[in-house]
């Protein structure tokens, strides 16, 4: 099955995408946040996923590290409330702890600056997220 993983965050959002054998991951994009909200968000991610042929959304859920939700996990699940009303595709959520300090360490050491790492920080998180998804028995 083709997944694509949301890290959903307050000024962007990083896409990424699996190929149908569920092995290989990749980042696809990173969106900032439309000044009109969630409305042409929704539209974009369901517009990539279709083009992309995904079959189901992985949204990262911000767990605290004791597991339980916070404002920012809330905000999340409406978020993916919201995405599963505009469209036909399952959304599953997914913990997404330590996923933005997992993408931090690798473009750390990978030598990049602080701006590439700004522009790549939330694909590479969404990569994490859906790795972390997929490693584990679901369906």
């Amino acid at each position: 099955m083709k997944y694509l993983a949301i890290d959903y965050g307050e000024r962007r959002v990083g896409l990424a995408i699996c190929d149908p054998s569920e092995m290989i991951v990749s980042p696809l994009c990173q969106l900032d946040m439309p000044a009109a909200g969630w409305s042409r968000l929704v539209e974009t991610i369901h517009r990539l996923a279709t083009e992309n042929q995904a079959e189901s959304l992985v949204v990262g859920l911000p767990l605290n590290m004791d597991g339980s939700e916070g404002p920012q996990a809330k905000r999340v699940r409406q978020f993916g409330q919201t995405l599963a009303q505009a469209g036909t595709l399952p959304v599953v959520f997914h913990d997404e702890r330590l996923s933005s300090s997992a993408a931090d360490d690798l473009m750390a050491d990978a030598g990049l600056t602080a701006r590439q790492r700004k522009q790549k920080r939330d694909m590479l998180a969404a990569c994490h997220v859906l790795r972390g998804f997929l490693d584990q028995p679901h369906e």
